[in-house]
Order: C-alpha cells, then sequence, then structure tokens
C-alpha cells in the first residue's frame, strides 16, 4: 500500500489493522516469556521474546481458565493465538488462545499439573491400607524378564518360600507402558491375591514416566488390594508411589515388606511361647500362694471365731437393753410414787387421822352449816356415831 498524502493515526492504525489481522488471524510463536504478570480480573499479561525481537501478548480470563501450568518469566512456550494492532498505542500484539511448555520443562510442567489435578481431587489422601503378616498370595506386576521379577522371587525364596508369589507380566516403559501396566492392574483379584508389588528396576527419568501417567495412577488407587510402589531407585519418584499404599525404594524392599521372614517368624513363635509359659507359671504361683494363704486363715482353722464378733456385739446389745430397761422402770416407779402421794394428799379421809371429822346428814350429803338437821352422822378417823336432836 502507497500513501500519497498524510493521514490521521488512527486512521493509519486502523488501515494496518485491516490488512495485518486477517492475515495472522492464527498464528504459532515459539519464544521465552518475560515480564509475566497475573492481574487481578484473571488476564495474563507477558511478552514473547528470542535473541533478537520481542513481541507483547495478552490471555484473556476466559482462555486462561484452560492453562494447564502457571506462566513464568524464562519459560521456553509455544503460543497459539492471533495477531493484532493495539488502538492505544499502535502496538502489535499477539493475543494468546493457548500456551503450551516446551523441551524438558514441558514434561516438568506437565507433570507437576497432574499432580496439583489429582490431589485436589484427594486421590493421594484416601486412607492407606495394610495387608495381613502372613499373605495367602503376592502378585508381580513388572516385566516378565527384568531383573526386578528375579529379585523378588529371590527375597520370596529366602524369606518364606511357601507364600505363591504370582506374576502378571506387563510393559515397564516405552508407548505402550501405560496401557500395559494397566490392563494388568485390572487382572488383579481380590480372592487369591493378598498384595500386588508393582514396579520395575532404576533407568533414566525418561524410562520411569509410564509410572506417572494419569491411567496407571488412576488404576492403581483404584486397585481392589493393597498396592506395593517399587519404581526405580529409592532416589526416584513417580506419581504412582503417592497413589500407592506403600512406597518401597527397590523391588527387592518391596518383597521385604510383603512376605515375612520365615526364620524371624519361627523365633517370635519361640519367644512368644516363652512368655506364654513365664506368664502361666507366674499365674499359677500366685494362684497357689492365694490358696494357701486362704487355707492358713484362722477362719477356717477356727470357725468359732467367726461368730465370735456377732456374738459379743449381741451381748452389748441386751445389755444397753437391759439398762435401758431399768431405767424406763425406775422412772416409771418414781413417777407412780409421786402420784400416789399427791392422791393421798388430796384423800378427805386422810385428815381424819389427825383428830378432825366430818359431818353428813341421813342421804350421806355432807353437813357444812350449823343449821345441820334433825339427825347427823359424825364421821371419825375410827369410826361413825349417829346424832338425833333433842326435842
Amino acid at each position: 500500500m502507497v500513501l500519497s498524502e498524510p493521514i490521521a493515526v488512527s486512521a493509519l492504525v486502523q488501515q494496518v489493522k485491516t490488512h495485518l489481522e486477517p492475515a495472522f488471524r492464527s498464528v504459532w510463536v515459539q519464544g521465552e516469556l518475560t515480564g509475566v504478570k497475573h492481574h487481578p480480573s484473571g488476564h495474563w499479561y507477558f511478552a514473547l521474546k528470542d535473541d533478537q525481537a520481542q513481541l507483547r501478548a495478552v490471555m484473556f480470563r476466559s482462555q486462561a481458565a484452560r492453562l494447564a501450568f502457571p506462566l513464568e518469566d524464562g519459560q521456553t512456550v509455544a503460543v497459539r493465538g492471533r495477531l493484532g494492532v493495539y488502538d492505544r498505542d499502535g502496538q502489535t500484539q499477539l493475543y494468546a488462545d493457548t500456551v503450551d511448555p516446551i523441551g524438558a520443562g514441558a514434561q516438568r510442567l506437565a507433570l507437576e499439573a497432574l499432580y496439583r489435578r489429582l490431589q485436589a481431587e484427594g486421590l493421594f489422601d484416601r486412607p492407606k491400607r495394610t495387608w495381613p503378616l502372613i499373605p495367602a498370595c503376592v502378585v508381580m506386576i513388572t516385566a516378565e524378564s527384568g531383573a526386578a521379577r528375579r529379585d523378588i522371587e529371590a527375597v520370596a525364596r529366602r524369606r518364606c518360600p511357601g507364600i505363591p508369589v504370582e506374576l502378571i507380566p506387563a510393559a515397564v516403559q516405552g508407548a505402550q507402558a501405560p496401557e500395559s501396566l494397566v490392563n494388568a492392574l485390572s487382572h488383579v483379584d481380590p480372592a487369591r491375591h493378598t498384595v500386588v508389588i508393582l514396579g520395575r528396576g532404576g533407568g533414566a527419568t525418561e524410562d520411569l514416566q509410564a509410572f506417572n501417567a494419569e491411567a496407571v495412577v488412576r488404576a492403581v488407587a483404584a486397585c481392589p488390594v493393597p498396592v506395593i510402589s517399587a519404581v526405580g531407585h529409592e532416589i526416584d519418584t513417580t506419581l504412582t508411589d503417592l497413589a500407592a499404599d506403600m512406597r518401597a525404594p527397590t523391588p527387592s524392599a518391596a518383597a521385604e515388606l510383603a512376605i515375612p521372614d520365615v526364620a524371624a517368624l519361627q523365633q517370635t513363635v519361640i519367644q512368644m511361647g516363652s512368655r506364654w509359659h513365664n506368664a502361666w507359671a507366674a499365674y499359677r504361683h500366685r494362684r497357689l500362694d492365694e490358696y494357701h494363704r486362704a487355707v492358713d486363715h484362722p477362719l477356717l482353722r477356727q470357725p468359732a471365731l467367726l461368730a465370735q464378733g456377732y456374738r459379743e456385739r449381741w451381748e452389748r446389745t441386751v445389755e444397753r437393753w437391759d439398762r435401758a430397761w431399768m431405767t424406763w422402770a425406775d422412772r416409771r416407779r418414781h413417777d407412780t410414787a409421786m402420784a400416789r402421794a399427791r392422791l393421798q394428799a388430796l384423800d378427805p379421809t386422810a385428815i381424819l387421822g389427825r383428830g378432825y371429822a366430818y359431818v353428813t346428814d341421813a342421804s350421806g350429803q355432807v353437813v357444812t352449816a350449823a343449821s345441820a338437821p334433825a339427825q347427823v352422822f359424825v364421821h371419825w378417823a375410827d369410826g361413825t356415831r349417829q346424832y338425833q336432836e333433842e326435842a
């Protein structure tokens, strides 16, 4: 486009937008993130740069919600979006739709994103299960010809040959390994199998990636019997280790956790028998000692002593009753004597003994006035005489 005369800045910017944006409606851009800012609104603002140029970019909240990892300065990424011109300052800007990590960092970020997602689901926090001291059958899920199988079988023969160890073969590395491991876990039978040892020997980090696959991690968490994860060496940690019921540093260590040492069991049984015998002997000695003390007790040798205390209490009770009765009787006698004395003092005949007399008429009524009837009776202490008034 050639312009023959000056035009306004806004018009020029609009012309650039009109010709530029349709041509770059969908682009892939690779570069290093710089100036990353996460706005409270949810938008991401950043720039992509290489050793020669820099391009400003923005990712709006609706697209940012699909990000599998947080953006940080220094990450090498591939951004898909559209190119546009920002009206306010006329700068070219990339409007990002997706951001994908590149290289080794991409694998690490994807693994971290998967870990956070599964952790948010609570898959790593479920209650861990245990298995019996003597399992009915131990099942191995590992490569059929791998060193892990040989190590587990060697430990089983050494510790307890009587416990069956069954193999469910599976690929433990490569593109087919996740599917193969999930399929092997689906063949675990809780009716026959007691505990699962899932793992492989050591290797490079990329060789262990099958045990970070989401399908494998979920299959381990959903396994109907307890799972011991034994992947790589002690320094290696996979998501399968976190989902399993127990992690072992090596396949051999996993076998030692799952399979008891028969010699140690025998020694334990001997020690338990010895402790039981000693405990029984001590118990028997205590019971015999109690028996002899009971037999030698004075009450059994002189039964009369058993009633002696009751007899003494009875005698004391009778004595207290006798004293109470005598006290009550004395009080009653005294009260009677006092009442008799009061009655005697009130008896009109008692005064006759002191020289007094009283007069009654023929009907027996006491005469108290001089105007007595013609015929009266005078009563003395020793008798009564009749008197007749003379005419």
